[in-house]
């Protein structure tokens, strides 16, 4: 199995590399793993994952700024209909537009525009921005094979200030709670997204990379 771990210029790479190795060794999977900035390894790649952190412009022209990566990025996921997922912006840029400093046209993969978060206490009291730290996962049993292996309430590692809003209900996979229910993993059909690290999320991070790499959609 070929992994390509598309470098857009920000995110946790090495530790994403490591996470999905680890997930590799312990499953038993054969898995040559790689981050690469070069358009063409997404044609030869089985499974593609794409990182990204910071602000959602900044990925976006990253993405662009890589000759060729756009295309091939659309023709394994969209048209080829290669395992993708996105890791918190790396699923951020899935949506229609970016609401942040402006407006940035986003993948268009999934309906929905990446807002800014407004959360509040039951006191209307504004939460803390951004929402940093472990947050429980909110999900239907059997909500996907990603998923499999782990009980609603398992916690993730979150850090960010922009949410999903106007997702169509049946893209949503899991939710968590920070003054309201926020979108925290989405997708449909061979493409899914995590708004949380997988990579920092220990137990529960490497049981959906493990889940991702043994993925057949």
């Amino acid at each position: 199995m070929r992994v390509a771990i598309i470098d857009p210029g920000s995110g946790n790479l090495a530790s994403v590399l490591r996470a999905l190795e680890h997930a590799a060794a312990e499953a038993g999977i054969d898995a040559t793993i790689r981050v690469t900035t070069h358009a063409p390894d997404l044609d030869v790649a089985d499974r593609i994952v794409l990182p990204g952190q910071g602000a959602f412009a900044a990925c976006r022209r990253g993405l662009d700024d890589l000759p060729g990566m756009f295309e091939a990025l659309e023709r394994a996921a969209r048209f080829d209909r290669k395992p993708f997922l996105g890791i918190c912006v790396g699923m951020q840029l899935m949506c229609d537009r970016g609401l942040e400093h402006g407006v940035t046209q986003g993948l268009s993969w999934l309906p929905g525009d990446m807002a800014p978060m407004d959360p509040r206490a039951p006191d209307g009291t504004p939460l803390p921005l951004p929402q940093m730290g472990w947050n429980g996962l909110d999900f239907a049993p059997d909500a996907h094979p990603l998923l499999d292996g782990l009980k609603p309430g398992a916690h993730a590692y979150f850090v960010h200030s922009y949410a999903w809003a106007g997702a169509d209900p049946e893209d949503v996979l899991a939710t968590t709670d920070y003054g309201g229910p926020v979108v925290a993993m989405i997708g449909r059909g061979n493409i899914v997204g995590t708004q949380f690290h997988v990579e920092k999320s220990g137990p529960v991070g490497l049981r959906i990379l493990t889940n991702f790499l043994e993925w057949a959609p």
